[in-house]
């Protein structure tokens, strides 16, 4: 008799994450090696420096609208936003997405949801049950990957791809919607209660969604797009927008940042946005100052990224001063 063997005995060993990082790193050095004296000859003049700074200030601003998209998820979800004190959580908790898991961010958020009302609390009403918390912290990203998607095809046919990207649209629909958010909200929840980080309520399902969430998925749509002007200035930087048109490069970020954000591997998409950029733009871009953009990118990124979380720290701090003066 032949045994089967179950998935787990077919698992990669140290998870599919730990693969997909050391695959990704692996590629980009490649590549680094590859080109290295290439990169090594590029400079930037004083225009090139300005526009890597209007990419950090696109950057830092996309954080504020992405702060803002999870808002409207929050009111679209019959949810009373206090504004100031979510974008301060929201800062404030995104640098957290770069710990290795991928799950401190999103872990403080739903803490905040639950917590007692006080100044710092993200919304009004009472605490929310552990899971429309999860619910309304997961489908924030859930959205975001789709408004990205939505963009794919403002870069052509694609051979297909363009109109591929648009079926995610789809999926929002409630009735598919639904039980895609159940099945990540359980999910989620076994994860953080396995690690002793949640007190989960298995048998408390979530309330069903109110329909097509065309709100929220606007305002993540502005997120992205405020994302790719940060990286549009990083190829303005290095003079590359004559290498495709406009349209290629937004297709490009939308697919790579999706990447990032929904494949498992280093935390905050570090390696596979890169690689997966790489793979689909180095036959019609010049593969040396792509991978500068690519690499001033990730820095600007990270710098708005560590600003936001810093000025909101501080802001923080000036609030639970005033309340203990």
């Amino acid at each position: 008799m032949i045994n089967i063997p179950r998935w787990r005995e077919l698992s990669l060993p140290g998870g599919a994450r730990l693969w997909v990082t050391l695959a990704s790193a692996g590629f980009l050095l490649a590549a680094l090696v590859s080109h290295g004296r290439q990169l090594l000859q590029l400079s930037l003049d004083a225009q090139g420096w300005c526009w890597l700074l209007l990419g950090v200030g696109f950057s830092l601003l996309s954080l504020l609208a992405n702060a803002a998209a999870w808002g409207v998820v929050l009111r679209w979800l019959g949810q009373q936003p206090r504004w100031g004190a979510l974008v301060v959580l929201f800062l404030a908790s995104n640098l957290r997405k770069y710990l290795p898991g991928g799950v401190w961010h999103l872990l403080a958020r739903v803490r905040a949801l639950q917590a007692q009302a006080s100044p710092e609390s993200p919304v009004q009403a009472p605490p929310m049950r552990t899971p429309q918390a999860l619910v309304a912290v997961l489908l924030d990203p859930l959205l975001a990957a789709v408004a990205a998607l939505a963009l794919v095809p403002f870069g052509g046919w694609q051979a297909g791809l363009g109109l591929l990207c648009l079926l995610p649209l789809l999926v929002l629909l409630p009735r598919w919607l639904n039980p895609l958010m159940l099945r990540l909200e359980q999910q989620r929840a076994r994860q953080l209660a396995s690690r002793g980080l949640l007190d989960a309520a298995p048998e408390d399902l979530p309330a069903a969604l109110p329909g097509y969430p065309w709100p929220p998925l606007l305002a993540e749509l502005v997120f992205v797009l405020l994302r790719f002007a940060g990286f549009a200035c990083c190829v303005q930087a290095f003079d590359l927008s004559f290498a495709i048109g406009w349209g290629g490069w937004l297709a490009g970020f939308a697919l790579a940042w999706t990447s990032g954000l929904v494949v498992p591997g280093a935390p905050g998409g570090l390696g596979v946005f890169e690689t997966v950029l790489l793979i689909r733009l180095a036959a019609v871009v010049p593969e040396a100052p792509l991978l500068a953009v690519v690499i001033s990118y990730r820095l600007v990124s990270t710098l708005a990224d560590l600003l936001g979380a810093l000025t909101a720290r501080a802001d923080l701090a000036a609030v639970r001063n005033r309340r203990y003066c």
